[in-house]
């Protein structure tokens, strides 16, 4: 999130949305979560900002809207909004199917920005 000051200010300009400053648009990264539904350990290596569709459980709270989330392949940090984590009425053990977007660090793992997320029914 090195770009987040220019985004910003380049932003601003344009009048954009505030969730479109990460680069690419929700509705983009939507569509190409739609044709990426991966596995943990496929996300994890996949390009920054990739849209991907997961599917697999909440296993603990990490901090704030950090969670951790693990499927049959491993587990990956996922980053959750506290209104989003409400609207969808989760708690930690749900299996969830998620739609969210790579978000890869220098210096820590990868995880998962997440756009949104619904409970799966077995």
């Amino acid at each position: 999130m090195k770009r987040l000051m220019i985004s910003c200010g380049l932003l601003i300009a344009f009048g954009l949305s505030s969730s479109a400053w990460a680069g690419k648009d929700d509705h983009v990264l939507v569509q190409e979560a739609a044709k990426n539904i991966v596995t943990v350990s496929q996300a994890a290596k996949m390009a920054d900002e990739t849209g991907v569709t997961l599917t697999g459980q909440i296993t603990k709270h990490l901090k704030s809207d950090h969670y951790e989330f693990k499927d049959a392949s491993g587990t990956i940090g996922v980053e959750i909004d506290d209104d989003i984590w409400r609207q969808a009425g989760l708690k930690v053990g749900d299996h969830v199917r998620l739609v969210g977007e790579v978000d890869t660090h220098r210096y820590k793992p990868t995880d998962i920005e997440v756009i949104s997320i619904e409970k799966h029914h077995h």
